[in-house]
């Protein structure tokens, strides 16, 4: 694939790597033209580690918060993650990530939504005070209820990063400007493509979501923010656009939503 224009990955778990995967990421971000990593985080010691990474690289931008899909955090927990992201907050970049537990529920039934509202309040009102961006984790059922608090709070700058839901809330987030981002799967999975066919390309990024491993021509292959070249080429083929402009149009979309 071609890789000969700025890319920026809008969301990775870079302290979930290993290492020496870190390392190789790390290592190929120039030879790929990656500009920047927008690194969001599971909890708290997820944050503190996160922001170590970005203490040593600059092109590491961290982002604090939650992961829904895990058990709830204790009050403490909460807490002091609260107070890690107000003592960071001039280096961090957003408040992510953080959402509902759709998958979770999947698997356990009998697992309340109430508290993960809650607590996903807590965080929307805490990215509100500091005028940061949040990245949500928000899909199918779950979408439409976060968009219900997202509008409560008058949240402006929402990134929903790979989103699946029905065209009613897919309209509802267009309508209010939020962002998206597209993952590699946008190459083989049929509702990601008809996602990115309805989507405007003004309110779209690109991201991996590494280290989650992706299959099709990605089968068995680390992740890497690389494999958005073919991601970028793939929507511009969906929209039947020049893929310059594409480039173009997410990487200012990106460097936009984020202030970079």
């Amino acid at each position: 694939m071609t890789m000969t224009q700025p890319i920026i990955d809008s969301h990775i778990h870079l302290d979930v790597y290993r290492e020496a995967d870190r390392k190789v990421v790390m290592n190929n971000l120039a030879s790929s033209q990656v500009q920047a990593l927008i690194s969001v985080s599971n909890n708290l010691r997820s944050a503190q580690k996160t922001r170590a990474l970005s203490q040593h690289d600059a092109r590491i931008k961290p982002a604090y918060g939650y992961h829904p899909e895990q058990a709830l955090p204790s009050e403490t927990e909460v807490l002091a993650l609260q107070a890690f992201i107000d003592e960071h907050q001039a280096e961090m970049i957003a408040i992510g990530e953080v959402g509902l537990p759709y998958y979770l529920r999947q698997e356990d039934a009998s697992i309340l939504l109430a508290p993960y509202v809650e607590l996903l309040e807590v965080f929307i009102q805490q990215a509100n005070r500091l005028d940061k961006p949040i990245i949500l984790h928000a899909v199918y059922d779950d979408a439409p209820l976060v968009c219900g608090l997202l509008e409560k709070y008058t949240v402006k700058r929402a990134h929903f990063h790979w989103f699946k839901g029905d065209q009613k809330t897919t309209h509802q987030m267009m309508q209010n400007g939020y962002f998206i981002s597209i993952t590699p799967d946008v190459v083989y999975e049929e509702e990601i493509r008809a996602l990115v066919a309805t989507y405007p390309l003004s309110q779209m990024m690109v991201e991996t979501d590494g280290p989650w491993q992706f299959s099709g021509i990605f089968n068995n292959q680390r992740t890497e923010p690389k494999m958005i070249h073919r991601t970028i080429q793939e929507i511009a083929h969906i929209k039947q656009m020049n893929c310059h402009d594409v480039y173009n149009q997410i990487l200012y979309n990106t460097q936009r939503f984020y202030q970079l």
